[in-house]
């Protein structure tokens, strides 16, 4: 594969060094676990937790004489996922044998696909704030067979394989080497598995290992030519990510100003140490051995197959974003963050159809997810549903309460539950909108402070705490805009 270099080199982006500014070039190989209840070439099943060895198979165990079976709904769900990166779906893809051993790869050998892969060139866009929306090429998706899993720590002289995971279908999504930062890095894998996500073709669960990358990094001067890169293996984490980038790429730094030459090998990287170390010299295609697998015939199918799938594929995060601008007046911003999981686009919608589209996500992303968050709950657990948070919108939208009151409902209904309208008449919660009672409440507070007073006309600002002092006697129930309007006409303003 030729590297082709798309991106115009970003000054806040370099790393400083002895001899100048240097350039990171990262490319991923993200391995994410297909949404399926059986493996790709047997009827195993793949649900997570089972116990060791609970899982598999004849074919998962290569007994002898044992043959796959292509398993359609990976193809369909390899396909989906290509649909989702804007990429080319190839027709015809051949499974080729990828010879290596391991005591967790029963074959010695694993059915991947090389030079025929399923899905070809496609894209992620990324929303880097202030540095724009970046796109980062993806080079191919192909479908393989997972491996076993080798457990170290259960003895202190043996290793014990699992093979629950051998034979589980894995997308491996190659990215082009696009990416010039940790933080990209970490946009791409993010993005990558809210895609994955909405599709339903992974559940992109990095701490149990359904989604997973190899981090190719390497380092150049800006603009050069591309540096001997190395491959950081299995990141299970976003944040591992880019510690490990930081690291290698720093390593690699001071090796070549020192005046050495970087090695291309595999590493890993180890959290405790937040360093990265040798696993292996890295090894190149022909290392392989990679010939068709003469056990599976070529994968092909027709236009219409992938017609059907485009035709189903659910609304994607960037056209829903781009719809919830459209369609709720929302800023980016608000609207990215709704959009990093669809059970928060959908919890959103549901609050704010037929509401004031900014007030709902002020409140569901702000109060809501604020919430949610301190308290370590996902939006599925929320003790405050749509209806209830949209009854409380109603509220302030009507003038029934203020903002300081819609708080002090809120965290009633979050910990009590309950209709917000029954609540704010039982408790005699409502908003003070009579300008009469206003009107005497600010006479008291005036009369009080006379030196208060007499500090307005020559700093007009002091009126804000006149307000303060308002609210505060009518215990946050005065209409806000009511006292300023009141105050402003007292004090001559």
């Amino acid at each position: 594969m030729t590297l082709v270099d798309t991106r115009t080199p970003n000054p806040k982006q370099f790393i400083k060094g002895a001899t100048g500014d240097w350039e990171i070039v990262i490319g991923m190989e993200v391995h994410a676990q297909v949404t399926s209840e059986s493996k790709l070439f047997s009827g195993s099943s793949t649900e997570f937790g089972q116990p060791p060895n609970n899982n598999v198979s004849f074919v998962d165990a290569a007994m002898p004489g044992m043959l796959p079976v292509i398993n359609v709904q990976c193809v369909r769900q390899a396909v989906r996922t290509g649909l989702g990166l804007k990429a080319q779906i190839n027709k015809r893809s051949l499974f080729d044998r990828k010879n290596y051993f391991y005591p967790d790869l029963p074959q010695g050998y694993q059915i991947s696909q090389f030079k025929d892969p399923i899905v070809g060139e496609g894209k992620v866009l990324l929303d880097m704030g202030e540095d724009g929306e970046v796109e980062i090429g993806i080079e191919r998706l192909h479908l393989e067979q997972d491996a076993g899993k080798s457990i170290h720590d259960q003895h202190p002289n043996m290793s014990f394989v699992d093979l629950n995971r051998s034979g589980v279908a894995l997308m491996e999504i190659v990215s082009k080497p696009d990416l010039r930062s940790s933080d990209e890095a970490k946009a791409y894998l993010s993005k990558l598995r809210t895609i994955l996500r909405y599709l339903g073709t992974c559940d992109g669960n990095m701490e149990q290992g359904s989604m997973r990358a190899d981090i190719n990094v390497s380092v150049r001067k800006p603009g050069g030519e591309f540096g001997t890169r190395c491959e950081i293996k299995n990141v299970n984490s976003m944040r591992f990510a880019g510690q490990a980038i930081e690291y290698e790429a720093r390593r690699q730094i001071d090796i070549l100003e020192d005046g050495g030459a970087i090695d291309q090998e595999t590493r890993l990287y180890d959290p405790k140490s937040g360093q990265t170390r040798s696993m292996r010299s890295k090894e190149e295609a022909h290392d392989y051995r990679y010939f068709p697998d003469p056990d599976l015939l070529p994968l092909e199918f027709d236009d219409a197959l992938i017609a059907e799938l485009a035709a189903n594929l659910p609304e994607l995060p960037d056209e829903k974003q781009a719809r919830l601008i459209a369609d709720y007046g929302i800023t980016h911003y608000d609207a990215s963050v709704l959009v990093t999981e669809q059970v928060k686009a959908d919890f959103f919608e549901a609050v704010a159809k037929g509401r004031d589209g900014k007030l709902a996500v002020n409140w569901v992303n702000n109060e809501l997810f604020g919430r949610l968050s301190k308290e370590g709950l996902n939006i599925e657990d929320s003790p405050v549903s749509p209806d209830q948070l949209g009854g409380i919108i109603d509220l302030i939208s009507s003038g029934e309460i203020s903002g300081k009151i819609a708080k002090d409902l809120f965290e009633i209904v979050w910990t009590e539950g309950g209709n917000p309208a029954e609540i704010v008449e039982s408790r005699g919660m409502k908003q003070v909108t009579d300008t009469g009672a206003i009107e005497k409440v600010v006479d008291e507070i005036i009369a009080a402070n006379p030196d208060k007073v007499a500090q307005v006309a020559d700093k007009p600002s002091m009126v804000g705490w006149f307000v303060g002092q308002v609210m505060k006697a009518s215990q946050g129930k005065a209409n806000p805009q009511a006292v300023n309007e009141i105050l402003k006409a007292k004090l001559g303003l």
